[in-house]
């Protein structure tokens, strides 16, 4: 009774307390820290140490028990990248990149400003709101290379005295009958922090989608981890889509994250079933929080580039919030010459695994580098938008050794460069007092001069691609150059705010980005740029109100 009475008192004196700091106007939780702490909650129940009931689910007879999903912790990771800086033609007249085809930062970016916030800036890789979106550049022609290149170069709405070069790459598409088998290892992580609704049951459903768009003669294998990794599927045809899709529902979540040790063993069962003249992926399914295993990144590149050369590539599919560790996934998604994209809803799914499939599943060119030399003569200053982490040395480009992105069936990629003509007052850096001007042979009107490379699938030598940017190339309004230069721009410049605005003149802000989008919006079948649009508001919301609770923010 004694031991009773002082409960009772305890809790009697943390309502008073709760009931005080109410009516003074302060949060209950700022004066929760007087009353006695409430008992640690009982630790989850965790299932048996073999993949976490994804392979014990058939054979025990009585389901695994449901567990509360935890309350997410921020805890996601992106790499800190400087944004690319201008550059002095006449001391650095060439550069180099390779492309980036993925979108995964495009789809982390909405589900942040839908939750009201602005993204962490190192978040925001600009390449990637750029290529989230399809455009209208011409098909290649039968027999030619496998992609076009279209070059524009225009006023610079960003900053007065400057122009935007944009460069862009559109990959020829396969028919449905042309293409070739799929050989696909699933690398799904069932750990514990895969149990809330926009992760492990979001990826089963995108995987269901993904299904609709596959051959019956393709085939599917599942290997899962979380503290063990196991094999659930060997390889099965599409054709067996009920065996397939029972195993995926026999998915659940627990445990800590091995998924050093799952990538091993998908990469075993992909080597398995390896096929000549057809597509060899294994594709990761995570949230990214490897903390056992091959954890360090480094370790991990060299894994799967290892494997890469084997002709089985790495595709990572991020999903949820909380630990989502995107530096990482990152890395291992160029290194194994996949794609990395963000799911955060259930029409994103569709998206990546099925209406975009074939970009993201059948290469059409391997290694694919772009190098820009400019004129001197004609551009005094530039800047690359974007690529700050597909940045290549000037003889990285001639190596047909040196690993670059790849280019996915009917796949655009684009990159925009803001450049200074030469003479003009939006010059970013003064001319040296005692320096000497370039000297420059014959230009013929040349702007720059563009050349491309890529491999085909599988093959070793590089062929080389080349493009003279001159007045044909040129409009001098905005509103006069093609519609998807002018979108492409609206989204380059919403991301170029997302991470300060730093690089955009005081002219330009949400409402000209917006009105920009606006007038280029074109045809929108899916939705998708009218969506952009109302991204701007979200994010000028957003962005109004941080400068509200940001001491000097704005000042």
């Amino acid at each position: 009774m004694r031991l009773r009475g002082l409960v009772l008192a305890s809790v009697a004196a943390a309502a008073l307390l709760t009931g005080c700091a109410s009516e003074t106007g302060a949060p209950a939780d700022e004066v929760s820290v007087e009353a006695p702490p409430p008992p640690p909650p009982p630790p989850p129940s965790v299932p048996p140490p073999a993949v976490a009931g994804a392979v014990m689910g058939r054979s025990m007879s009585a389901p695994m028990p449901v567990q509360a999903a935890p309350e997410p912790e921020f805890r996601d990771k992106y790499e800190d990248v400087e944004s690319n800086p201008v550059k002095l033609t006449s001391e650095e007249p060439v550069s180099t990149f390779s492309i980036d085809v993925d979108t995964a930062s495009y789809a982390n970016v909405r589900r942040f400003l839908k939750g009201g916030t602005l993204p962490p800036k190192d978040a925001v890789r600009i390449e990637e709101l750029i290529n989230y979106f399809d455009y209208t550049y011409p098909q290649p022609e039968k027999g030619a290379d496998p992609f076009s290149t279209s070059v524009n170069l225009m006023p610079s709405p960003f900053n007065a005295g400057r122009e935007l070069m944009q460069i862009g790459i559109q990959g020829r598409d396969i028919d449905r009958d042309a293409r070739p088998p799929i050989n696909l290892t699933l690398l799904m992580d069932v750990s514990g922090s895969m149990f809330s609704e926009d992760k492990l049951p979001l990826a089963k459903q995108a995987i269901k989608l993904m299904l609709e768009e596959m051959a019956p003669t393709d085939t599917i294998a599942i290997v899962v981890y979380a503290g063990a990794a196991g094999e659930i599927l060997p390889p099965t045809p599409v054709s067996d889509k009920r065996k397939i899709v029972a195993a995926l529902e026999d998915l659940q979540a627990g445990g800590s994250t091995a998924g050093g040790e799952g990538l091993r063993l998908a990469y075993s069962l992909a080597e398995q079933g390896l096929k000549k003249d057809a597509v060899n992926r294994v594709m990761l399914l995570t949230d990214g929080d490897f903390n056992v295993g091959i954890s360090d990144p480094e370790q991990l590149e060299d894994f799967v580039s290892r494997k890469r050369e084997t002709g089985i590539y790495l595709s990572v599919i991020g999903f949820g919030r909380g630990n989502y560790n995107d530096a990482m996934m990152q890395k291992i998604a160029q290194t194994g010459n996949g794609i990395a994209a963000y799911v955060d809803t259930l029409s994103e799914a569709r998206k990546v695994l099925a209406d975009d499939m074939a970009g993201n599943i059948f290469p059409i060119a391997d290694d694919v580098k772009i190098q820009v030399e400019f004129n001197p003569a004609r551009i005094a200053e530039y800047r690359l938008i974007g690529y700050e982490t597909r940045m290549l040395d000037r003889e990285d480009f001639n190596n047909d050794k040196v690993d670059a992105g790849d280019i996915g069936a009917g796949t655009s990629v684009t990159a925009i460069y803001e450049v200074t003509p030469a003479g003009s007052d939006g010059a970013a850096i003064d001319p040296l007092r005692y320096g000497e001007a370039a000297k420059a042979g014959s230009t013929d009107g040349e702007y720059a001069f563009v050349k491309l490379r890529y491999k085909a699938p599988g093959a070793a030598d590089s062929t080389l691609i080349t493009h003279a940017v001159t007045d044909k190339d040129r409009v001098g309004r905005v509103d006069r150059a093609p519609e998807w230069a002018r979108f492409a721009t609206a989204v380059a410049g919403f991301g170029e705010m997302l991470k300060g605005g730093d690089a955009l003149g005081t002219g330009f802000g949400w409402e000209a980005i917006r009105n920009l989008g606006l007038g280029a919006k074109g045809e929108d079948e899916f939705g998708y740029r009218a969506e952009f649009i109302e991204l701007t508001r979200l994010a000028e919301t957003a962005d109004a109100q941080a400068a509200l609770t940001s001491p000097g923010k704005g000042e």
